[in-house]
C-alpha cells in the first residue's frame, strides 16, 4: 500500500469500523491529515476522458490499451496511449491471457502464397461452439487475407460441402472471385464436388499441410478474435440467435473494430483504400429478380449472405 489513494482508503476503512479516529490512522499509514482531506485536483476534462477509457474498456473488454487508444482516436480524441494505460491499471481493466503452448508436429517446407492484394488469397474454416442447452453447431468462416475482411460466416447445426459452395459462390458475387483459396485437408474442403466447382470458376486451391495450422495463420488468428471477442461472451438460445449475434459481430468487425496490423484501420476501411471504394454491404438485400414469394421461401443457408 504505497499510493496516497491507496492509504485514504484504509483511513477510511479504518474511521468506518471504528477501529481508531483519523488522526490516528493517519499516524499509523505515514499519510498526512492535510492528504486525506485534500480534494481531487483533476480537471473536468479529465474526468470526462478517465470515463470514456473505462466505459470503452468495460464495453470491449478483451481489448487492450492500443485498441482503445485507437478507438479513442477515431473519435477525435487527442490522447497518450501511456495515459490510457495508466487508468486501465488503476481501474484493473488490464486483459489477462494465459497462453497455450502448442508442440509443432514439424518444420513445414512449403512455400507459403502470400496475398498482395485484394481476392488475392482467401482462407476459409470451420469452427465450433454450443447452444445454452448443449447442442453443438458449427461455424463456417471466409476472409480475405489480404485486407482481413471476413467476407461470410455461415451457421449451422453441419455444413456439408454443397452448403459451402453455396456461402461461398454468394461471396464471389459480391466481392468477386480469388485467385487462390487456401483451407486445410477437411473433408468439406478436399470433396470432389467443390474441386470441380473452383476448377470451373478458375479458382487455385492451396492444402496446408496436414497438423500445420501455422500454415493458415490469418483464419486461425480471425477464430482467436472471435472465439475471444464473440463466442466466450455469449450464450446462444437457439441456432437463429447465434446466427443473429455472430452475423453482428461480423459486421463490426469488418467496419468499426481497428485491426492492429492494418496500422489501425477498420478491414472496411483498409478496403476502400486499397481498392478505392468500400466493399462492405452492411444490409442483407436480396436480389431484386427474386420475387415476393421466392423471398419467403429461400433457405435459412443462404438469407444471411444473398
Amino acid at each position: 500500500m504505497v499510493s496516497p489513494s491507496a492509504k485514504r482508503r484504509a483511513v477510511k476503512l479504518v474511521i468506518e469500523v471504528g477501529l481508531g479516529t483519523t488522526a490516528e490512522a493517519c499516524r499509523a499509514l505515514g499519510l498526512a491529515r492535510s492528504s486525506y482531506y485534500r480534494n481531487s485536483s483533476a480537471s473536468l476534462e479529465s474526468r470526462q476522458m478517465h470515463g470514456h477509457i473505462v466505459q470503452l474498456s468495460q464495453n470491449h473488454p478483451r481489448y487492450g490499451y492500443r485498441r482503445v487508444t485507437a478507438l479513442l482516436r477515431r473519435k477525435g480524441q487527442e490522447i497518450n496511449a501511456k495515459r490510457v494505460q495508466r487508468v486501465r491499471r488503476k481501474e484493473g481493466l488490464q486483459v489477462s491471457r494465459r497462453q497455450r503452448k502448442l508442440r509443432r508436429l514439424g518444420i513445414s517446407t512449403a512455400e507459403r502464397q502470400r496475398a498482395l492484394h485484394a481476392n488475392h488469397v482467401w482462407s476459409w474454416d470451420f469452427v465450433e461452439d454450443q447452444t445454452e442447452n448443449g447442442t453443438r453447431f458449427r461455424v463456417l468462416t471466409l476472409i480475405d487475407e489480404h485486407t482481413r475482411e471476413c467476407l461470410a460466416m455461415h451457421v449451422d447445426w453441419s455444413i456439408r460441402a454443397l452448403d459451402v459452395i453455396t456461402v461461398v459462390e454468394a461471396a464471389m458475387a459480391r466481392y468477386g472471385v480469388p485467385t487462390h483459396l487456401r483451407s486445410d485437408n477437411g473433408p468439406e474442403f478436399i470433396a470432389y464436388a467443390i474441386q470441380d466447382w473452383l476448377k470451373d470458376k478458375n479458382v487455385k486451391t492451396i492444402y496446408i499441410t496436414p497438423g500445420s495450422p501455422w500454415e493458415n495463420a490469418y483464419i486461425e488468428s480471425f477464430h482467436d478474435k472471435l472465439r475471444d471477442e464473440c463466442l466466450n461472451r455469449e450464450i446462444f438460445g437457439s441456432l437463429w440467435e447465434a446466427r443473429v449475434v455472430i452475423e453482428q459481430w461480423r459486421l463490426y468487425y469488418n467496419a468499426e473494430r481497428p485491426h492492429s496490423s492494418l496500422g489501425y484501420q477498420t478491414p472496411t476501411e483498409f478496403a476502400g483504400r486499397t481498392n478505392g471504394c468500400s466493399r462492405l454491404r452492411s444490409g442483407f438485400a436480396l436480389p431484386p429478380s427474386r420475387t415476393a414469394e421466392q423471398n419467403n421461401n429461400i433457405k435459412p443457408m443462404t438469407e444471411l449472405y444473398l
